[in-house]
């Protein structure tokens, strides 16, 4: 085995166990259910939380990535609603609204290829990148820029929203969140239950 493929193997199972874990992390917040997962494109998440028991459903604005949840095993189970999630309000009450692996930070999903060209712009938290769309029209290059936030920031949307911080961790797994964690998983909650949103 070469190298290469050694390291794309080991990429791939990362991958595998980062979606075990979110799923098994999420199953326990969604008690069940109702979820609502906001771009929920192949439902490589939703999927696997509808066979743990949990009622999905989703939200995205690619017709593509939802045409491939509804070629896989149980997928034409799941209700969803076409459009941007931005966008597009939704029906019912749900135990758990969620989004996940930076999707917020995009907003819409795409057939993209990444290309790993990236500016990043740590003062103004922005970066610009480069993704190129392969159809059948041919190639086309579009470039993105997105603002991050910080989990202060989110916060304050939160609170601005009428939601407040639950939790905070560093990973699936619940490590603590510290200035040196990779990412982080953030849960809120009504700040009020008895008003609605």
């Amino acid at each position: 085995m070469t190298s290469q493929a050694l390291a794309w193997l080991v990429q791939l199972a990362r991958s595998i166990l980062r979606v075990l874990l979110a799923v098994a992390f999420l199953v326990e917040l969604a008690h069940a259910g109702p979820a609502l997962e906001l771009a929920i494109g192949t439902g490589r998440l939703a999927l696997p939380l509808a066979e743990r028991g949990v009622e999905v459903h989703g939200i995205d604005a690619s017709e593509a990535m939802v045409a491939r949840l509804r070629s896989k095993s149980g997928g034409e189970r799941i209700p969803v609603t076409i459009g941007d999630f931005a966008d597009v309000p939704i029906e019912g009450r749900y135990a758990l609204v969620y989004v996940v692996f930076n999707t917020l930070f995009a907003l819409q999903t795409h057939d993209q290829v990444w290309l790993g060209a990236a500016r990043h712009h740590p003062v103004e938290q922005r970066v610009e990148s480069q993704h190129v769309l392969l159809s059948e029209q041919g190639i086309r290059f579009y470039p993105v820029q997105i603002r991050y936030a910080y989990p202060s920031e989110l916060d304050l949307m939160a609170r601005l929203a009428g939601l407040q911080l639950r939790a905070r961790f560093g990973g699936w797994r619940r490590e603590p969140f510290t200035a040196a964690s990779a990412m982080h998983v953030s849960v809120y909650e009504r700040a009020d239950p008895t008003k609605p949103l």
